[in-house]
């Protein structure tokens, strides 16, 4: 898999008052593979009842919608996955609770990507890949080299790999070409709150990160 996996953000959104939904529609008209929601800081009925709203947004075959952290929510929500971290429940965790789900695993190094695809996770993210402002305490910048020996040793395993971390508009291409997902935060979300551009930002990623026509 290749292309734009845009994560809608429920702070960033929050503090420049955009309405969720109204931007989901707007990232959604690249049609990305996956999309996943990030609600660090809501109720779980609040992030259940987002979820909830997204599902008809994400049609079946098309984009497959994931819940951040929450297996629970995201079976009743009848989302396609969920994204766990390292300090989540693990893969195998995950699978034992919610087998129907699809499980994505965060990853900030090589040694925690060999660990993680031993559990055979459908996709492993890997990063930051450059430097990100949308974690409050982020890893160490792992840099494009070192995420392309991260696709191969994914690759191996049959497993995707998502690039995550600092990804924009204007380091965007230094992925194409590489087969990996991107995984998008701050770049899709203007600085200006303004909605308008939402679509634009989202389209401008995807075409840098599929390359030269």
């Amino acid at each position: 898999m290749s292309g734009l996996y845009p994560i809608i953000d429920v702070d960033s959104l929050a503090a420049l008052k955009l309405p969720v939904l109204d931007f989901a529609r707007a990232v959604l008209e690249t049609q990305p593979k996956l999309v996943q929601l990030r609600a660090k800081h809501l109720s779980a009925r609040e992030t259940l009842d987002l979820l909830r709203a997204l599902r008809p947004l994400c049609p079946r075959g098309t984009t497959e919608l994931f819940a951040n952290d929450r297996p629970d929510l995201a079976l009743l929500a009848d989302c396609d996955g969920v994204h766990v971290g390292q300090d989540d429940l693990p893969v195998s965790a995950v699978r034992q609770f919610a087998p129907s789900l699809k499980i994505g695993v965060s990853t900030h190094s090589l040694a925690q990507l060999d660990a993680a695809l031993q559990a055979r996770p459908d996709y492993a993210a890997f990063g930051p890949i450059f430097a990100t402002e949308s974690k409050a305490r982020p890893d160490p910048v792992v840099g494009v080299e070192a995420l392309v020996e991260a696709a191969r040793r994914a690759r191996a395993q049959g497993c995707s790999i998502v690039a995550i971390g600092g990804i924009s508009a204007g380091n965007a291409a230094q992925l194409a070409g590489h087969g990996v997902l991107a995984a998008v935060i701050a770049a899709l979300v203007p600085p200006d709150g303004d909605l308008e551009s939402v679509a634009d930002r989202a389209r401008d990623l995807q075409a840098a990160l599929q390359g030269p026509a």
